[in-house]
């Protein structure tokens, strides 16, 4: 009797050939321009003890409350969950091991997988992939106005400048979000009657996160509450303004939304999305700011930090639209070959031809010469090396192009590889013809 097909957890999607060929092209130009900048990579485990994430991401979020994949290490009863965010780690591991007072400031980003139990939707899963930047020891607006900058000449990089946008605002400074937060519950509450289940839910625990509400019945409620650019100071007027000139020199459009919060509480001063309409609800494709709080509150000295995550999984969405060509990574050979012999000959010729720097598939499974060819032609390579009983014994290999017009060619094994380098790469052989 047939077993039960086992499948994937719902919200935890499988990334194919075709779809991770594409991935690792953009992973491969976003590191790229993460170098240009002068960031560096920094690895963190994907498990952490649940704590770390109750004191930075907040006791009354979201992705504490219901979305952490949190459990009991089955050996010693530790509190561990499987990270829901980057920055918090990324903190972490940077106190744990002195990276700020050893090295000075900080530039960093990372790249890995995510977790949260929600519902899986369009543009939201349960294991969701991120890139991650995170900058230690930069009070200015400079490095907000970088991390901005520099996003933007991403899109570009990747031909999504028409389909992203850029919206911006300050939450200032804890004391100014306090008085903001006693005038804001204030006045909900005499509108209590027109809120919704997770607006009065959120009202006394988080209530900036109700400004962020889409539901449409409520936006007259929240268009009239009290705003936070009210009750800022001049320090945070100032860097604020900082940020914004700092754009408008790079040319960089934005728009100040007054609502825009972020649904993390370390944040502080300067936050920002860039959102599109090309996915539905899920507009936002990246976000980020600063959270001067983050460092302390976590054990370390008072750091002034800024950062920004980008969801891979929405880009990639975006991105498959503008980059509609394949991108599959093709080889530059196919070895065909037909005889035990001419198999063993082979397989030595394969490896001598990526001594050269080739990428070789060594076909395995058999078959006659016109049936290997045509996996020749379905592999993409550009050349087909041939081997049958008469080459092996003469230590030979034929080889023909697969898209191009030309004869087949038979040579010694020895000399295939500069000549193969010489044809198709305009590599020098020893002799000094090309």
């Amino acid at each position: 009797m047939a077993q039960k097909l086992i499948q994937g957890v719902k919200g935890m999607h499988d990334i194919l050939p075709e779809d991770a060929e594409r991935w690792e092209l953009f992973e491969e130009i976003v590191r790229g321009w993460l170098r240009d900048y002068g960031y560096r990579p920094i690895r963190t485990p994907i498990l952490e003890f649940t704590p770390l994430f109750v004191r930075s991401v907040g006791e009354h979020t979201d992705i504490v409350e219901r979305e952490m994949y949190a459990f009991e290490d089955r050996l010693n009863g530790d509190p561990l969950v499987l990270r829901p965010e980057g920055t918090a780690p990324c903190v972490r591991a940077v106190l744990e091991h002195n990276l700020i007072n050893a090295a000075g400031p900080q530039r960093l980003y990372y790249n890995g997988p995510m977790f949260r139990h929600e519902r899986p939707q369009k543009g939201r899963l349960r294991q969701f992939h991120q890139f991650g930047v995170e900058a230690f020891g930069y009070a200015g607006p400079d490095i907000d106005a970088e991390h901005i900058v520099m996003l933007s000449r991403l899109w570009r990089d990747l031909g999504l400048e028409d389909d992203i946008w850029l919206e911006i605002n300050s939450l200032g400074a804890s004391e100014e979000r306090a008085r903001h937060r006693e005038a804001l519950i204030a006045y909900l509450e005499t509108h209590i009657d027109l809120l919704d289940d997770d607006a009065r839910r959120r009202l006394h625990s988080n209530p900036l996160r109700i400004l962020d509400t889409k539901n449409p019945a409520l936006q007259a409620v929240v268009e009239a509450a009290p705003k936070l650019y009210e009750f800022l100071g001049v320090e945070s007027l100032a860097h604020f303004e900082g940020v914004q000139a700092l754009l408008r020199e790079a040319a960089v459009p934005f728009k100040v939304n007054h609502r825009l919060v972020r649904g993390l509480d370390y944040y502080n001063r300067t936050v920002f999305e860039w959102v599109t309409d090309k996915l539905g609800a899920q507009a936002t494709v990246c976000g980020g700011g600063r959270y001067d709080g983050l460092v302390e509150q976590l054990g370390g000295k008072p750091t002034p930090a800024c950062g920004f995550g980008m969801g891979i999984e929405r880009l990639m969405m975006l991105w498959a639209e503008v980059q509609a060509d394949s991108v599959r990574a093709e080889p530059d050979v196919y070895l065909v070959h037909q005889g035990e012999a001419a198999s063993r000959l082979a397989f030595r010729v394969a490896e001598q031809l990526r001594d050269h720097g080739f990428a070789v598939i060594y076909h395995c499974g058999g078959g006659n010469f016109k049936n290997q060819m045509k996996k020749a032609d379905a592999s993409g390579a550009r050349v087909a090396v041939i081997i049958g009983d008469d080459e092996a014994a003469a230590e030979e290999a034929s080889f023909k192009f697969m898209r191009e017009e030309g004869e087949q060619r038979r040579l010694p094994v020895a000399q295939l590889g500069e000549t193969l380098a010489a044809l198709l790469y305009n590599v020098e052989e020893e002799d000094g013809s090309v």
